[in-house]
């Protein structure tokens, strides 16, 4: 499979166009991924345009494709959303990456009460900068042609807004019911929201709040996730049960 580049304006180029990946993308082509003139590739600009075409330079600080075809993929409708608590070490990070790679549409870090990691003040930008970057090195290895959109960081009581016009489906290990389950329709075009705890697990008045909100609790198995695993397998049962798999 050829490989996939992102740039902002190849949402401009068409059949016959040169884009060109510039900056730390044409160093990752050139120098990381040793791509060559002459070989095919893909390139787009994260909102849905998907370019197809040949390598005609290749230098570390800029390459050329010639663009030979283009498409236009729609946005997914319902969007899927990944509500990830804040967590330690690098498990929140990994369950951005994997989640990504598995199509979630856009992701919100949410500072639950018994999240071990803190952002506050500048470690905000840092954090979701951090997450952002993930994201969008998991989308080109996955060949996405839309990149999940990040938030900032929400609290419970906004989380909880939320699920007044969505269907949020809250991961807790001792729900009564399956996520497998739980009817998803397809046709319903509002998000399918996963909210997942930290560590220590989301705190009873949480669950209560986001229960009265309309959220519902689910949960995926009779054994209990890392934070990281949890939001990755709970999509893709949700990606089946939509039929995107």
């Amino acid at each position: 499979m050829a490989l996939h580049f992102l740039i902002e304006d190849a949402g401009a180029a068409g059949p016959g166009d040169v884009v060109r990946l510039t900056g730390a993308e044409a160093h990752h082509a050139a120098a990381v991924r040793r791509i060559r003139a002459g070989e095919d590739v893909t390139v787009g600009d994260g909102r849905g345009v998907w370019l197809t075409g040949t390598v005609s330079a290749a230098a570390p600080k800029e390459v050329s494709v010639e663009v030979s075809t283009r498409a236009e993929v729609p946005a997914a409708s319902p969007r899927t959303v990944l509500v990830q608590a804040l967590a330690k070490g690098d498990r929140d990070e990994l369950a951005v990456q994997a989640a990504t790679e598995l199509g979630v549409d856009a992701i919100m870090p949410w500072q639950a009460a018994r999240s071990v990691s803190r952002w506050e003040g500048p470690k905000v930008a840092k954090g979701v900068a951090r997450w952002e970057t993930i994201a969008r090195e998991a989308a080109k290895q996955a060949h996405r042609p839309w990149l999940a959109e990040l938030h900032q960081p929400v609290s419970t009581r906004q989380l909880a807004a939320l699920a007044q016009n969505a269907r949020m489906l809250v991961l807790e290990p001792t729900a009564s019911v399956a996520l497998s389950r739980i009817e998803i329709d397809a046709a319903d075009a509002s998000d399918v929201i996963l909210v997942v705890g930290p560590e220590g697990g989301i705190s009873p008045e949480e669950l209560d709040l986001l229960q009265s909100a309309g959220a519902t609790l689910v949960r995926l198995g009779d054994t209990v996730l890392r934070t990281s695993t949890a939001g990755p397998a709970a999509l893709a049962v949700v990606n089946a049960a939509l039929g995107r798999w």
